[in-house]
């Protein structure tokens, strides 16, 4: 069964289509308004989101299908008293999609061992798939091709948007430059990194890791960052981590490195002052709000291509 629990399982064909499928609902909603019709998104949090809740439910709904919010801290599941095997069981015989947003990428992979319907990763330590697809599209509205553009990503790196843009980049054929401080705990997982050179050698995409701002800044068509305070950093590291990835910040004289015509992103949420300076995330070449649309455009996209892949496999089954 095809789920969507890192972009490295999905092939650089699946990933294209799923943008060109984006690009066609994003210009005429109207022609998907019943896609969904008597389907049922399960939507599992176990960490806090605004995007991630208001783009998948409200996708949902334009499309014609229902979604269920299902909070696991007041659940059976968040206490412990039912595994996530028998949960994946369970909803399996309910809905039709589930997309999850765990602290564990180990527990996602476990839940759709046991699952019998497809599965969306919407965020877990260690990849971020649904954020880089809307990525990967706006970038595509605003430069008019992914293949040979240049994309920077600066800051805290061992996370999961790094992680996954790092894939998203090998598989479209943009070469990528991150720059971070030079210690393993702040640096791409170094597994992920030779997932991602092993595709890029496929695509004719490179990938960097550096340890200046300006070098990975230099040249490239668009710069990335991410907050510095994910949920799960303690308050009291804040001084430490600001001390430590203020080099990094995005701020006027880094785009002055990067092209004229860059464009500035960061997934949000974002902190003025912290990794980008207010002029840069408020200026001319921010899209970020741009971005955050193509959530809501992209995971339609990512519903329907897993929908229709499942319908498929199952009128296999019964041939």
């Amino acid at each position: 069964m095809l789920h969507l629990l890192t972009l490295a399982d999905w092939t650089p064909q699946q990933v294209a289509g799923a943008l060109d499928m984006a690009a066609a609902i994003k210009a005429a909603p109207q022609e998907y308004a019943q896609t969904f019709h008597r389907k049922t998104l399960l939507m599992i949090f176990e960490k806090p989101s605004l995007r991630t809740r208001l783009s998948f439910e409200t996708g949902m709904t334009q499309m014609g299908g229902h979604a269920i919010y299902y909070d696991t801290r007041t659940s059976p599941l968040g206490s412990g008293k039912e595994s996530l095997a028998d949960t994946a069981q369970t909803f399996s015989r309910y809905v039709d999609i589930v997309m999850a947003r765990l602290f564990k990428h180990v527990d996602l992979e476990e839940m759709a061992r046991y699952a019998r319907v497809p599965i969306i990763n919407a965020l877990t330590d260690l990849a971020h798939p649904c954020q880089i697809l809307a990525d990967l599209q706006t970038i595509r509205e605003k430069k008019g091709r992914l293949e040979g553009l240049k994309l920077a990503y600066l800051g805290d790196s061992n996370n999961n948007v790094t992680h996954s843009l790092l894939v998203g980049c090998a598989l479209t054929g943009m070469h990528i430059a991150v720059g971070c401080p030079d210690d393993p705990a702040y640096a791409p997982d170094p597994d992920v990194v030779q997932r991602a050179q092993q595709v890029a050698a496929q695509s004719g995409a490179t990938i960097q890791v550096v340890h200046e701002a300006a070098a990975a800044a230099v040249d490239a068509d668009v710069v990335y960052t991410d907050s510095w305070m994910s949920y799960h950093v303690p308050a009291e590291e804040k001084d430490k981590r600001v001390a430590l990835f203020t080099p990094y910040q995005v701020n006027a004289g880094v785009m002055q490195h990067a092209k004229s015509d860059a464009i500035f992103m960061n997934c949000l949420p974002a902190m003025r002052g912290f990794e980008q300076t207010a002029e840069v995330i408020d200026g001319p070449q921010s899209v970020v709000f741009d971005q955050a649309e193509n959530r809501l455009h992209a995971q339609k996209a990512v519903m329907v291509t897993l929908l229709r892949e499942h319908e498929r496999d199952g009128a296999s089954a019964h041939a």
